[in-house]
């Protein structure tokens, strides 16, 4: 496999079977349960870094086991201990993570988070390194039953990644960590073979089992003091009401007097709002769940609200709702005189949540007017249905300042150009499409947003000229974008409901400029003549490019909404380090710069440092030629190039980041372990280029082949993300062994130094990939993956010796 985890073993008894298949398990339910773990103590945008630190594991596991082969004469008590310190390591990594916490935000303030986010990175690996090694003392123990092993290690990688997505509903994120540390000891038992080392194993399984179901205060999950929760339990008559986890969100419900929530209200509101609880998902984005038991109760406020005008316009609508989490979208519709609405909630945990305040407040979800969708927005879009009136995409973020960067790599496909354009073609005719955002200086998000606008109508044939409205509150801009053109009745209409709440005209299509920023007063007009400026643009993509922010049109290749940094800001960030909140901007960039940093100075202090360090490995450099290691560090780039983009695209089609990590994950590390059993009957360079056509296929025709599976059910688009990666993924687990058995035949001192550069190629390219993808779009590293296997197979013609008929794997021998 060309990413240097090798998911195989041999034989060593049914024990041994028993052992790897839930040391494996153990392995990937904790790869998978730590990007929930960091999406929720962290932000998003350390989540996929899990990926790159599993590989330092491995590949540093690969050349401990390359430079002392002796291990595996006896193998049996370092497999015990080596799952047991996998157990331990994960357990005590995880403590360490959240006892000692990492702050993004003071990273350029206090020089020593870094060296706090090396020794996570660091620790993190530790776990990996142990399973790993377990894992090649397998092979190299006894690869005569290779096959026997290699199916219980496929089973176990199955299960873990089911696991990863299931346990969390019984136990948490924390508990999933004990949990694959209890597996793991359960490993250690069944590998061990005198009964002290048995009694050892048992009892550290019964200790963690115990932990996962009744966890210990010490390891429950630290939050950042950023995120909304930390902020609402600060309160002083805080309550937490409700804490819950599914296989990809944790929701809580916090009761406090100061919560309050009216987004986008006027200055012309009159009382207070009613009691509301806030309700968190990942510890974030504060939703009011608001005490009604009436929308009528809510009239005289709703009225004041930006997000009462679309149904002033089309009163009796039938509205369509996309994630309206707590519910108060779903009030201000009913309050406005909305005859039908659907409410989208992708999250069944947060429903959940809101209707056990059932005997607080009425539940909006269970309304006899209202009808509840439990999926995506993308998949119910993409589905034939009925049109609507009115589509509201609720904001469900609250307000983050673009230069605190903490959703700059989360992928939304909801507020992609593709996103909107199926918005609007579910509407009726005249229908409207209802965008918020929050406001930020310079324009930002909300001039993001206008562009979007722009882009889809003029995808489905309308002209935005003509059919676009901004209106914007003191904090808040609502975006709407109709069907056809805004009649002068309309217009009229939106003007007297601005006038009459104080809310300032940003753009219309008979707009004058002595019309804006009226109410609430800027220095200067700076929204009406950004929006202006886009639209009327000769050269759109020049205004974009010399604009001081990426504000440019996301798209299903290039989701990242939340990412508007410039290399030319990189000054002015460094500038404003501890002078003012959240100092270090680029949406998150810098700090994924800094991991990239601390993932390459890792790979080299423990995967190629050892090689140098070592006499032998050093000859066998000298006489070998390092040309003959240039294809084993083409794969790590092309592997982690292929994996990593679809990690992100197939987000789209399955929804979560969780699913998808799981499904994509999993399905590449199955097919690609099976390629490497067929490595011994391929030539290397057939196998690359065959790859680079298919990665190239996967990118031109399989990206957009995406679009017409979204309106399938959940089973059958996992079903079809694991038919469409079998084939990938098998020939993706070809050239690197065949490689490796080519230079074990013509060099074989420089074996680990192939082990070692494909190892620390690997661990450099899962964070590079990432950074790249936000550069220039997923397809892009795709294609850069591609080259990058053309390149492999044109640099192994350098390992002439072809594999001797029948040879066992390469690490076995």
């Amino acid at each position: 496999m060309g990413d240097g985890r090798v998911r195989e073993a041999g034989k060593h008894g049914s024990a041994g079977a028993v052992g790897l298949f839930l040391l494996s398990a153990a392995t990937l339910a904790f790869e998978i349960d730590l990007t929930r773990v960091f999406a929720v103590s962290q932000f998003y945008h350390f989540a996929f870094m899990t990926v790159s630190l599993a590989l330092l594991g491995f590949g540093a596991s690969g050349v401990l086991l390359s430079l002392a082969p002796g291990l595996a004469r006896r193998p049996a008590r370092p497999l015990s201990a080596l799952s047991l310190g996998f157990a331990l390591t994960a357990v005590g990594a995880y403590a360490l993570t959240q006892r000692v916490p990492f702050d993004s935000y003071r990273v350029f303030l206090d020089p020593a988070q870094w060296g706090i986010l090396a020794l996570h990175y660091l620790a993190l690996s530790v776990p990996f390194l142990c399973a790993g090694t377990a894992v090649g003392l397998l092979l190299m123990a006894e690869p005569a039953g290779i096959g026997r092993t290699y199916a219980a290690n496929l089973a176990g990688s199955a299960v873990g990644c089911l696991l990863a997505v299931t346990a969390p509903t019984v136990v948490g994120a924390e508990g999933v960590v004990l949990l694959s540390a209890a597996l793991a000891a359960l490993a250690a038992l069944a590998f061990a073979k005198r009964p002290v080392g048995r009694a050892v194993a048992l009892a550290v399984h019964l200790l963690l089992l115990l932990g996962a179901f009744h966890l210990p205060t010490v390891l429950e999950i630290h939050l950042s003091p950023y995120k909304g929760l930390s902020y609402a339990l600060q309160y002083p008559d805080a309550r937490l009401v409700f804490r819950g986890w599914n296989g990809f969100s944790r929701v809580d419900v916090v009761e406090a007097t100061p919560i309050r929530s009216l987004p986008g209200q006027g200055f012309t509101c009159i009382g207070a709002p009613p009691p509301q609880r806030g309700l968190f998902v990942d510890g974030d984005d504060l939703s009011p769940i608001t005490r009604l038991r009436d929308p009528a109760d809510l009239a005289p406020l709703a009225d004041c609200l930006l997000t009462a005008l679309p149904y002033r316009l089309r009163p009796g609508a039938h509205a369509l709702v996309i994630d309206p989490r707590g519910g108060f979208d779903l009030w201000v519709a009913l309050a406005e005189g909305a005859e039908r609405v659907t409410a989208v909630e992708p999250n069944p945990l947060v429903v959940h949540a809101v209707r056990l305040q059932g005997d607080w407040t009425a539940v909006p979800y269970d309304h006899p007017r209202v009808d509840l969708a439990v999926e995506e927005g993308r998949p119910y879009l993409a589905r034939s249905g009925p049109r609507y009136d009115v589509i509201l995409f609720s904001l469900p973020a609250t307000y983050h300042p673009i230069t605190s960067g903490a959703y700059s790599l989360a992928e939304n496909y909801r507020e992609t150009v593709e996103g909107f354009a199926a918005a609007l073609k579910r509407l009726e005719e005249g229908g409207l499409l209802v965008v918020v955002r929050w406001l930020q200086t310079p324009p930002s998000e909300s001039l993001r947003a206008f562009g979007l606008a722009m882009a889809a109508l003029e995808r489905v044939g309308e002209d935005p000229a003509r059919s676009l409205v901004a209106v914007r509150s003191y904090n808040q801009m609502l975006i709407l974008a109709r069907r056809g053109p805004f009649t002068p009745q309309e217009l009229e209409q939106i003007r007297r409901f601005a006038a009459d709440r104080s809310f300032d005209l940003v753009y219309a299509p008979d707009i004058r400029p002595d019309e804006v920023n009226r109410f609430n007063v800027l220095p200067s007009p700076d929204y009406y003549r950004a929006f202006e400026g886009l639209l009327e643009a000769d050269d759109r993509e020049a205004w974009l490019a010399a604009y001081p922010y990426d504000v440019s049109p996301p798209t299903d290749d290039w989701p990242f909404f939340g990412h508007f940094f410039r290399w030319g800001q990189v000054g002015e960030v460094l500038a404003m380090a501890g002078h003012v909140w959240q100092p270090f901007g680029g949406a998150g960039y810098l700090v994924v710069v800094g991991l990239l940093a601390v993932a390459t100075g890792a790979a080299v202090v423990l995967i190629l440092l050892p090689l140098v360090g070592a006499r032998s490995g050093r000859l066998a450099l000298r006489r070998g030629g390092s040309l003959r290691l240039l294809p084993f560090g083409f794969l790590g780039v092309a592997y982690l190039f292929v994996e990593i983009p679809l990690l992100q695209r197939f987000i789209l089609l399955l929804g979560q980041p969780a699913y998808a990590m799981a499904t994509v994950l999993g399905t590449l590390l199955l097919f690609s372990g099976l390629g490497s059993l067929l490595s011994a009957r391929v030539r290397p360079a057939r196998a690359t280029a065959a790859l680079a056509l298919v990665v190239l296929a996967y990118r031109l025709v399989g990206w957009e082949g995406l679009g017409p599976l979204l309106g399938l059910p959940l089973w059958a688009r996992l079903a079809a993300t694991v038919i469409g990666l079998a084939p990938l993924g098998t020939l993706m687990g070809v050239p690197f062994p065949a490689l490796l058995a080519r230079l074990q035949d013509d060099a074989p001192g420089l074996v680990p130094w192939a082990w070692g550069v494909n190892g620390a190629v690997s661990v450099v390219a899962s964070v590079l990939a990432a950074l790249m993808a936000l550069s220039w779009g997923l397809g892009a590293v795709l294609t850069v993956g591609a080259v990058c296997y053309l390149g492999a197979g044109l640099t192994g013609r350098a390992i002439p010796s072809p594999p001797r008929a029948g040879a066992p794997p390469p690490l076995a021998r």
